[in-house]
């Protein structure tokens, strides 16, 4: 099992958790962007650097990523692609995309693209909160938990 991160959006506390969490138990972790991501040096950590470009860090990680890993990410998309190749995809505020929900964010996501395409300004996601936090380290132990079994 390996833990993928879309790592050039994910979250410094998040990757911070994540860092814990396989120094704890070993498991494997890629951390996939178009630029350098500092992280310890831990022989379950790797790095790779895709080149710069739409998509370069996305379709590398689909095309890698197997049935039973772990993706984070909050690329809707990308995690619909990772969850049909039998993914669990997690989101870096702690909410795990579900058949039904992965659906109905898409689209929410569409919509909100096109109403942007009008001009209509929407604003970004709330700042990441220690509430966020707390989910996504919940989440990420019950999955870990999960691969024990």
């Amino acid at each position: 099992m390996t833990i993928w991160v879309d790592a050039d959006a994910c979250p410094v506390p998040i990757r911070e958790i994540l860092y814990r969490a396989v120094k704890r138990t070993g498991m494997r972790l890629v951390l996939v962007a178009n630029q350098p991501i500092p992280a310890p040096s831990l022989p379950s950590i790797e790095h790779m650097q895709v080149r710069s470009g739409y998509d370069e860090a996305d379709n590398e990680i689909v095309r890698l990523i197997e049935s039973g890993d772990l993706l984070i990410t909050a690329d809707i998309p990308l995690a619909a692609e990772a969850m049909e190749k039998g993914a669990t995809a997690l989101t870096p505020r702690g909410e795990l995309y579900t058949r039904d929900s992965i659906r109905s964010r898409l689209n929410m996501r569409d919509f909100m693209d096109t109403m942007r395409a009008s001009g209509i300004q929407s604003g970004g996601p709330p700042p990441l909160g220690q509430r966020e936090k707390q989910a996504f380290g919940n989440q990420l132990d019950r999955w870990l938990q999960q691969q024990k079994t």
